[in-house]
C-alpha cells in the first residue's frame, strides 16, 4: 500500500505486545519505518533522540499513561508539532475530550482496524506536512510570528521574531517571568483576531497582536516592534486600507502569489483574491503589478 510516505517514520507506544505486533505488521506492510516504544517514559526519550512524523499512542499504560505522555510531548517546543493519535478502549466522552485536550489529533478504538489506521494516518500526516511547510514558509518572509501555549511559554518563532528580542534585550529570564504571565493572563481573556497586548515600560517597547488559536494550546501572535512602524501598518495608514488589506498588499510587493500569501496569512486564495479586488478598487488600479509599485513607493516615502 503506498498511500502514505514511506519516508515517515511513526513510533508506536503499547504495552501490549499483541497490540504492538498488530500495528508493526500493518505499518511496515505500508513501508512505514516503525519505532516501538512500551511505556511513557521511554517514548519522551525516544521521540526527543528520533522526532518521528507521527505517534500512535495507548492511553492506559501502567506507570505514565498515554495522557500524560502527551502532555509532556507538547509541552516540549521541539516535538509539539508531532501528530499524536491516541488508541484506546475508553470510548466514553470524556476520556475522548481528555485525549484532544492533551494535544492529541484523533483517537481511535481498540481493537485497531488495519485500513481504518492507515486512512486516519494519511490525513493527519499530510495535514502535518502541511503546517511544516507553512512553517518554513513563514520563516522565511520576515513575519514575526510566535506560538505560545496556555501559560505563556514560546513554542516556536521565526528568525525574525528572535532577531527584534535580542535588538529589544529582552532575555530568556524576561520571557519567562514577565512576558510568559501577561500573556497567559491575556490569553485568558479571550482576545480576538487584532488584539494587541503592549509592553511599553521597556527601553525598546514592543507588542504583541492575536493572530488566531490553533488549538486550545497553541496560540500564533506577532510580535510588533513599539519602535519601528511594519510595513502594514505604513500601508494601511497612508492608503486607507484595512489592516488584512495592507498585509495582502504587502505581500504582492514582495513578489508572493495569492497562493503564497494564503498560506502565509492562514486564508484561502479566494480570501485572498476578494481582499486584492477590494485593494485595487481603493488605491485605483487594475493589476497587481501596478498595486505592487503603489506599495513600494509609499514605503519608500517612509
Amino acid at each position: 500500500m503506498n498511500s502514505l510516505d514511506t519516508q515517515d517514520v511513526v513510533l508506536v507506544v503499547d504495552d501490549s505486545p499483541d497490540a504492538l505486533s498488530l500495528i508493526n505488521d500493518t505499518l511496515e506492510q505500508a513501508g512505514i519505518s516503525v519505532l516501538v516504544a512500551l511505556e511513557g517514559r521511554q517514548a519522551i526519550t525516544i521521540a526527543k533522540r528520533m522526532r518521528p512524523d507521527m505517534i500512535l499512542l495507548d492511553a492506559v499504560m501502567p506507570h505514565m499513561d498515554g495522557f500524560e505522555t502527551c502532555r509532556q510531548l507538547k509541552a516540549d517546543p521541539q516535538l509539539t508539532n508531532i501528530p499524536v493519535i491516541f488508541m484506546t478502549g475508553l470510548t466514553e466522552t470524556e476520556n475522548v475530550v481528555k485525549g484532544l485536550e492533551v494535544g492529541g489529533v484523533d483517537y481511535l478504538t481498540k481493537p485497531i482496524r488495519p485500513d481504518e489506521l492507515l486512512a486516519r494516518m494519511k490525513v493527519h500526516l499530510q495535514n502535518a506536512r502541511l503546517t511544516s511547510s507553512a512553517q518554513q514558509a513563514l520563516d522565511s518572509t520576515g513575519q514575526n510570528l510566535l506560538t505560545v501555549n496556555q501559560q505563556g511559554k514560546l513554542l516556536w518563532a521565526t528568525p525574525q521574531t528572535y532577531d527584534l528580542l535580542q535588538l529589544a534585550n529582552l532575555s530568556d529570564q524576561w520571557l519567562l517571568h514577565s512576558f510568559a504571565p501577561a500573556l497567559a493572563d491575556w490569553l485568558r481573556q479571550d482576545p480576538q483576531p487584532q488584539h494587541r497586548l503592549s509592553f511599553d515600560a521597556l527601553e525598546h517597547p514592543v507588542a504583541v497582536v492575536f493572530v488566531e488559536a490553533r488549538s486550545r494550546q497553541e496560540y500564533l501572535l506577532k510580535l510588533v516592534d513599539g519602535v519601528c512602524v511594519s510595513d502594514e501598518e505604513l500601508l494601511r495608514q497612508r492608503l486607507n486600507l484595512t489592516l488584512r488589506e495592507a498585509e495582502v498588499l504587502a505581500w504582492i510587493a514582495r513578489g508572493k502569489t495569492n497562493r503564497e500569501i494564503g498560506q502565509i496569512l492562514e486564508i484561502s486564495p479566494r480570501t485572498v483574491n476578494k481582499h486584492l479586488e477590494q485593494v485595487f478598487h481603493k488605491i485605483n488600479v487594475e493589476n497587481r503589478t501596478t498595486a505592487a509599485s503603489v506599495a513600494i513607493r509609499a514605503l519608500a516615502q517612509s
